[in-house]
């Protein structure tokens, strides 16, 4: 029989709050966590504008000696992991944690480190450099010190596929439990390259919205007069577990996860092809094994980019057909802002909300409807709407793609399962 795996807890970083709680508040309320960047670097840049993590206090999850030796990717990572497990009530002296693992991936990683060091190196010259430097930059330092400091000696693995990346390291995560090589898993994705020389290769390829002047509406999935996505910082991180392993131990159950569907679209390094972003879904929905008629909710990948709104809408249009137009669409990026490797963590988290409280949260910002874009997109204001079954878009430069399938968890059937 095939092992069931379900989430039972859930922690996050964001623009819009760092923790789960405040995060889907403000979602609900269709909010905006983007805001104008004031620092002078930042001046002969097209785009000045990024959902920027406020009031994050590193203290509350290191001892102030050990933050020097982290970079703020990490710092997110750990943050998110920790309420992720303090969510789950998961007994961390009685659990066999050669059987817990941790699948947290960052599309770029430390870039911040790498470049500080480099200034020093240019200034002081190399004996300056930071014997920290290597181990704070990696991608694969953020699991590493979950694992350090949680005991988790299962498997470890840190996916880089750009933007896909948080939906990657959950799908497999999702598959390693359901073939029963670990118990749970702690994963999801982080990234934290807010920097004067990521804007400015973003902006050199068109990327990015110019439209400084209104930060808050400047991410406008779908929308007609959309130009670019807006960059953000942050982590998610979800607690993993096999079904009867939480059963047993009284868990509080936040859904199950019952598919993944990954594929490429070897086409472009950064224009989409629809037809790899329908591969996924399609593969998603086979391993779930469900009909496209029972979807209700999808999170779209929906970066605010021209052709990637387009790309993803006819994606949907080829997998669902007629049902496309009944199903609810919305992007939450309209709202975060686009977290790179942690997008696809920190939207599962809130498709999981969307799943347990049958909410879905709006696409802000969506006032002038591109024809080429004409879905239900629940523009503007979050609606109450049925949801047992919801799918979440991740797609990333260099044509990966990702797709997660989530349930609802009813309650009636979780009290008979526990006796």
């Amino acid at each position: 029989m095939k092992r069931r795996v379900v989430v039972t807890g859930s922690g996050v970083v964001s623009p819009l709050g760092n923790d789960v709680e405040t995060l889907w508040g403000n979602i609900k309320q269709g909010k905006s966590g983007i805001k104008k960047l004031e620092d002078e670097a930042y001046k002969d840049i097209n785009t000045r504008i990024a959902g920027v993590v406020d009031d994050f206090n590193g203290e509350e999850y290191f001892e102030r000696k050990e933050l020097g030796k982290y970079d703020l990717f990490v710092q997110y990572a750990y943050a998110a992991a920790m309420q992720a497990l303090e969510q789950s009530k998961l007994d961390l002296e009685n659990v066999n944690k050669d059987r817990m693992g941790i699948f947290i991936g960052s599309g770029i990683g430390g870039l911040n480190t790498l470049l500080n060091n480099h200034k020093i190196m240019i200034e002081k010259g190399p004996k300056r450099i930071s014997p920290f430097m290597i181990p704070m930059m990696i991608s694969n330092i953020a699991p590493g010190i979950i694992a350090i400091k949680t005991g988790f000696r299962g498997p470890s693995y840190s996916p880089v596929s750009a933007c896909a990346t948080g939906n990657q390291a959950i799908g497999e995560a999702y598959l390693n439990i359901v073939h029963g090589y670990t118990d749970a898993i702690l994963a999801g994705g982080s990234e934290a390259v807010i920097t004067p020389i990521a804007f400015g290769g973003f902006s050199k390829m068109r990327a990015m919205s110019t439209q400084n002047e209104t930060p808050e509406q400047a991410s406008k999935p779908f929308d007609a007069m959309r130009d670019g996505f807006v960059m953000s910082e942050g982590a998610g991180v979800i607690l993993l577990e096999e079904y009867e392993h939480a059963i047993k131990r009284g868990a509080n159950i936040l859904g199950e996860i019952i598919g993944y569907g990954s594929s490429t679209d070897a086409y472009h390094i950064t224009s989409p092809d629809f037809n790899g972003a329908a591969n996924a879904m399609k593969r998603a929905l086979d391993m779930a094994n469900l009909d496209p008629q029972e979807v209700d909710y999808i999170n779209a990948h929906g970066t605010s980019t021209p052709e990637g709104d387009k790309s993803e809408t006819k994606a949907i249009k080829e997998v669902f057909g007629n049902h496309a137009y009944d199903l609810k669409v919305s992007s939450t990026k309209s709202m975060t802002g686009h977290l790179f490797g942690a997008a696809g963590a920190v939207e599962a988290i809130i498709t999981l909300k969307s799943i347990e409280e049958e909410v879905a949260p709006p696409t802000i910002n969506l006032q002038n409807p591109d024809p080429e874009c004409d879905l239900n997109y629940v523009p503007n204001h979050a609606v109450s709407s049925k949801m047992n079954i919801a799918i979440s878009n991740g797609f990333g430069f260099g044509g990966h793609n990702a797709v997660l399938a989530f349930k609802k968890i009813y309650q009636e059937s979780l009290a008979r399962d526990q006796k």
